[in-house]
């Protein structure tokens, strides 16, 4: 799991979205911290071209093994928390859009062009 953020830094802020380094999850447990949840939209490549508002825990304890076997905990919030809850979800056969507000879907085309575009 990583996520450089690349995008403006006031962007970033706006968003939670701090760069990730690259953490390697192996047998990772995610533990919610906290009862606070945010909705945002998310996308997968396992779903290719499509988009929807996800409900997820704010805040996680991310604990797992690395590469080497050392084990390692993690305290995430904002987006590394949701690519944690995102990838973790795939080792239980959850997909994002088991999780999405129905009507939130979209194309990623549609959701550029009425979401992510500043606005006029």
């Amino acid at each position: 799991m990583e996520d450089p953020a690349e995008v403006p830094p006031e962007i970033a802020a706006e968003r939670e979205r701090p760069p990730q380094p690259r953490l390697e999850l192996i047998n990772p447990v995610v533990t919610p911290l906290g009862s606070r949840y945010h909705a945002f939209h998310e996308g997968c490549l396992s779903v290719e071209g499509l988009t929807a508002v996800v409900p997820r825990h704010a805040k996680v304890r991310l604990s797992a093994l690395d590469g080497a076997g050392r084990p390692y905990e993690a305290e995430l919030s904002g987006r590394p928390a949701r690519i944690a809850q995102h990838e973790t979800d795939h080792l239980n056969g959850t997909l994002y859009l088991d999780r999405a507000e129905p009507r939130s879907l979209s194309t990623i085309g549609n959701h550029e062009r009425f979401w992510a575009a500043p606005a006029r």
